[in-house]
């Protein structure tokens, strides 16, 4: 899935519908929805430092605002 960076309002609006799921007792579809909103770059980074990229990728989260801040091929590098 091609993921995109989002403003301030679209992740809280995205915010608000998981909240709404979360109610209604879909928590697997409330966890995708949140992560679709993207992973801010340290958090990114600090994941992969410690757990390795492929387990940041299996995690499913938006790297949108990482590639933006890192570079398209940060995953890949052994510096980030």
């Amino acid at each position: 899935m091609e993921y995109k960076t989002m403003t301030l309002q679209e992740k809280a609006e995205i915010s608000m519908k998981a909240i709404e799921l979360e109610e209604a007792g879909k928590k697997e579809e409330a966890s995708t929805l949140y992560r679709t909103i993207p992973l801010p770059g340290y958090i990114a980074k600090c994941v992969k430092k410690y757990f390795g990229a492929d387990t940041l990728l299996q995690t499913g989260w938006n790297l949108a605002e990482a590639e933006a801040e890192f570079g398209s091929d940060w995953l890949n590098q052994s510096n980030n």
